[in-house]
């Protein structure tokens, strides 16, 4: 049985660093999908480069998503067919849905049956020390994780994060089926069970279960990331900026909130960020501080 890390790439080029340095002991094979498409669908030059990660060439199997969805909604204007505001999401969740779709081909051509498989994005990095491959009797595996803002040691305590989802490849339906099971344990009583695709009795929540450090890059990198992001639509009308996102992190607050209704803006609001201390990160971090200090909140 073997364990295969399934995750997209977008430029992250240091936190997918951090996340094979903490993973490689732990997985087979290492299987990363890029896209020459944003979430916003603007085609972008690719950035992963196999040579800026030599520890781990042999491990690492890069493919490219070089298309997009067949079922994106335009709007024929004068010019050509455009993107409306109310199709921004649709289309971007399509995107992303199909860039996964390519991830899974990869698997399928490599994978067993009994092969467990990993999927994340890039900045959901999973406990390892807390999984249980052994326990046959769990069909699906959640890790609950930690959400870290802006530097690895700001934590949003807010929530937990449920990214990292693992199951065997014989359950394996696809990547878009596997995020989209609700991170929840439900009775074997429940019909429901039955006839939903996202609700499961065989489904073990891992506890202490991984860290997101998301948004983990430059002020400028942040800004023009979320412009390409799921929700680039929100984020425009926020009039965000690089200052504006390096104001917040000064302050050390998020203004993004992960549980409004999905009828509201998820910007606005503003929500303080725990420092923690170096003590509760990875092993690998907190042995090679002095590499990520920039990202790092060190003020007293």
């Amino acid at each position: 049985m073997k364990l295969y890390d399934c995750s997209l790439y977008y430029d992250e080029d240091l936190i997918l660093n951090t996340r094979l340095n903490i993973l490689n002991k732990y997985f087979d094979k290492f299987i990363i999908c890029e896209s020459k498409y944003s979430h916003s669908g603007r085609e972008k030059k690719l950035n992963f480069n196999i040579n800026n990660f030599p520890d781990f060439k042999d491990k690492i199997i890069y493919v490219v998503n070089d298309q997009e969805p067949d079922d994106l909604i335009y709007k024929v204007k004068e010019g050509g067919k455009k993107e409306s505001p109310e199709n921004f999401r649709h289309n971007a969740i399509k995107r992303i849905a199909f860039q996964r779709n390519t991830l899974m081909n990869a698997v399928n051509e490599i994978a067993n049956i009994n092969d467990i498989i990993f999927y994340s994005d890039n900045d959901e990095i999973p406990n390892m020390e807390t999984f249980d491959k052994i326990k046959e009797k769990n069909d699906i595996f959640i890790f609950e994780q930690k959400l870290f803002y802006y530097k690895f040691n700001l934590l949003s305590d807010r929530i937990y994060w449920y990214g990292t989802k693992a199951v065997k490849k014989k359950k394996l339906i696809n990547f878009e089926w596997l995020r989209q099971i609700k991170p929840k344990k439900y009775s074997f009583y429940r019909l429901d069970t039955l006839f939903k695709k996202d609700k499961y009795i065989q489904v073990k929540i891992v506890k202490n279960g991984g860290w997101h450090f998301t948004r983990v890059i430059s002020p400028e990198k942040i800004h023009l990331k979320e412009l390409d992001a799921e929700h680039h639509d929100e984020y425009r009308a926020s009039n965000k900026n690089p200052e504006k996102i390096k104001d917040l992190i000064n302050r050390r607050v998020i203004d993004h909130d992960h549980i409004v209704k999905s009828n509201k803006s998820k910007y606005g609001s503003e929500f303080k960020l725990k420092v923690i201390p170096l003590d509760e990160l990875p092993e690998y971090i907190k042995i090679n501080w002095k590499k990520y200090e920039e990202f790092l909140d060190l003020r007293p």
